[in-house]
């Protein structure tokens, strides 16, 4: 019987709980899941790939989650997920507002590969409101995030922070 492998794709600029919510409740629902940290420069990130691919799988360790990985890719997705044999990808929704570009890249997504089905996932209710711009932006500002993202993570956005220089404030 064939592995039902699944592709939990994003830039994960920096991790968040929400997404280890969807990575812990997507590891229930596949014999193996691969969290696949994308190569986004438009995206402008501020941590490097390696950093993300690292952060998140220390994050992950104190879950004991044997069927997941951590991988990055900087093709097509739909490319990738058949480089890996997985039949599924899963993506997050938070809110009404994230499901028009969801829908359109899903829908793209299969009439690309048709072998590949997106399944959405909506977070834990106290996460609906959690996005990684949203973090940056706090901690970048000097806000506590701690209770947003692992512990490793919020460390190395407060480094992050030392170094960032507010416009306008000295």
């Amino acid at each position: 019987m064939q592995q039902r492998v699944a592709i939990y794709p994003g830039t994960f600029d920096p991790i968040t709980n929400g997404h280890i919510d969807i990575i812990c409740r997507a590891s229930k629902l596949f014999d193996r899941l691969i969290v696949a940290v994308a190569y986004n420069p438009g995206k402008g990130p501020l941590f490097t790939v390696e950093e993300r691919v690292e952060m998140i799988t220390e994050s992950l360790k104190d879950y004991s989650l044997t069927n997941v990985e951590v991988d990055s890719f900087s093709v097509l997705l739909t490319h990738y997920a058949k480089s890996k044999k997985a039949t599924t990808v899963i993506r997050g929704l938070r809110a009404v507002s994230d499901f028009e570009y969801e829908f359109q890249m899903a829908l793209m997504n299969r009439k690309l590969c048709k072998d590949v089905e997106t399944v959405f996932m909506m977070p834990s209710e106290s996460y609906t409101y959690l996005s990684s711009r949203i973090v940056k932006e706090i901690a970048l500002y000097g806000g506590n995030v701690r209770c947003l993202v692992p512990p490793l993570v919020a460390d190395r956005l407060e480094d992050k922070a030392k170094a960032f220089k507010v416009p306008g404030k000295e």
